[in-house]
């Protein structure tokens, strides 16, 4: 089954919608994952096992050349193994510029919904920390996976920049300078604030659109202008109840706001969805997760501000 990611998902994204790709793990619980970033479904063809490996990694598959780490998905999320042996299915998923492919023991079928249907995770959720989100389908309970802490899990990201890549003679004026950055990934905030650490940024966070573009406009009540006040907005495009497209778009139609630097920040390579970038009106879009990447972006932010 392979996943069309630039159709129908192409017009709903960037119109605060999303596909869902629903699956069961194993038991009876639902869970869903972004269409546009699963490659294909498929049976499980054969699989290499992996001793030593993280618990919820369970071998490997070859794929088009490519050598693909295979995670049971139940395990990652804390639950008893898929215990059936016929009809297990893979979820061929790619994630921060790298494949995986997930064991599930069934796949649902696909949906669409509005971000504004999707909510956080109950507090004191034991399973809250492997969410992003939940929401009610048809009066079942929905829990969308956080992808990128379950890999996160596996093989924590590098976050390190080297001191030579950073220029060192606009250091002094990072050191305070303020960014405002949305995301609904906990894990993907931790890496951001690890990766811009050293530039001694005043970091403030939202989990979704809706709570940062309500900061933003809390901001521009004040006398001095949002733009001068923070270098930038580091923006997640996927989120709950208001994703990145849209609050991008309402930034630039906000006469308060327009001119604020915009970057977007997506595990989705920005291949796939050029067209909602561009119509966004971002002012640049980085895949994550590279921190050289995003450091230099802020320096040259720290820069422009610097000699304005």
């Amino acid at each position: 089954m392979a996943i069309d990611q630039k159709s129908s998902n192409l017009n709903a994204a960037g119109q605060n919608r999303l596909e869902l790709l629903l699956f069961k793990a194993s038991g009876n619980q639902m869970y869903g994952i972004n269409v546009f970033k699963v490659r294909e479904v498929m049976t499980l063809p054969g699989m290499t096992r992996m001793p030593g490996q993280h618990p919820s990694v369970i071998g490997v598959v070859h794929l088009r050349g490519q050598t693909t780490p295979v995670f049971d998905m139940a395990v990652a999320l804390g639950r008893p193994p898929v215990d059936k042996q016929e009809d297990i299915k893979l979820l061929v998923t790619e994630f921060n510029g790298s494949a995986q492919a997930f064991k599930v023991s069934s796949v649902e079928k696909i949906i669409n919904l509005e971000w504004s249907a999707m909510k956080r995770p109950p507090p004191g959720s034991g399973r809250s920390n492997f969410l992003t989100a939940v929401a009610d389908v048809d009066g079942v309970m929905v829990e969308i996976i956080d992808v990128e802490r379950i890999l996160a899990a596996v093989q924590p990201p590098n976050t390190h920049v080297p001191a030579d890549s950073i220029d060192q003679s606009i250091m002094a004026f990072a050191d305070g300078q303020e960014i405002l950055m949305v995301d609904d990934s906990t894990t993907a905030i931790t890496q951001t604030r690890r990766t811009l650490e050293p530039f001694g940024l005043k970091i403030h966070t939202a989990k979704d659109g809706a709570e940062g573009l309500r900061a933003l406009r809390e901001l521009a009540d004040d006398s001095t202008p949002v733009h001068e006040r923070l270098l930038c907005v580091i923006t997640d495009a996927e989120m709950p109840v208001m994703d990145g497209y849209t609050l991008t778009r309402k930034i630039r139609e906000d006469e308060s706001l327009r001119h604020l630097f915009v970057i977007l920040h997506s595990s989705i390579d920005g291949r796939f969805n050029r067209s909602m970038v561009e119509n966004s009106g971002c002012d640049t879009y980085l895949t994550k997760f590279d921190p050289q990447a995003l450091a230099l972006i802020i320096q040259g932010r720290l820069g422009s501000a610097l000699a304005s």
